[in-house]
């Protein structure tokens, strides 16, 4: 029987088709699709909303959950083994690093750690180093959470921002599913 891993994608658009790509290599693990509201429905310069859900309906061969009520039997149930969002905004971490869970995605993530499993973050927020850098702590001193290895995408015209090797997320997630951190973290 294949792991049951929850997919949440938050509003990053940019990195977006690289999510879809990295989707693609995790053939050993039974997708669950999970969409923050903002990612669910809106268009933006990189796709439109209903081409990027398609897509990700497809990989995981499943309708997505985009709805409270939709994400809110995840814990009780226990229907994940683990949980990845990826991209993982700076708004979404600021909202996991204080307890908020007012999203498909938080409210997932509070249904899913109420079981002890872990959730594997792989951010993408233009403040990491400044504002958001205080919640990327709190999360990293907290159990069960683990990132995907990050760093600076563009040091020189964005020096503050950090996003996740997307392509080390397999390697994260197994890592993850044996209760370790895939080392080194900063990349």
């Amino acid at each position: 029987m294949k792991p049951k891993i929850g997919i949440a994608l938050t509003g990053s658009f940019c990195t977006f088709r690289t999510v879809m790509d990295v989707l693609k290599q995790l053939g050993n693990y039974e997708l669950i699709p999970i969409m923050s509201e903002t990612s669910f429905g809106t268009d933006t310069r990189f796709g439109a909303a209903e081409s990027f859900r398609q897509e990700l309906e497809q990989l995981c061969g499943r309708s997505i959950l985009h709805t409270l009520p939709q994400v809110e039997p995840l814990g009780p149930k226990k229907l994940l083994d683990a949980l990845v969002i990826l991209p993982c905004t700076g708004n979404t971490l600021g909202k996991l690093a204080n307890g908020i869970a007012d999203s498909p995605v938080t409210f997932a993530c509070k249904a899913h750690l109420r079981n002890g499993r872990p959730v594997v973050l792989g951010i993408s927020t233009n403040d990491g180093l400044s504002a958001s850098g205080e919640n990327i702590g709190k999360l990293l001193a907290r159990r069960h959470f683990y990132f995907v290895p990050f760093g600076q995408d563009s040091p020189m015209e964005k020096p503050y921002s950090l996003v996740a090797h997307m392509e080390l997320l397999p390697q994260t997630l197994e890592a993850a599913l044996h209760g370790q951190q895939l080392q080194p973290i900063l990349v």
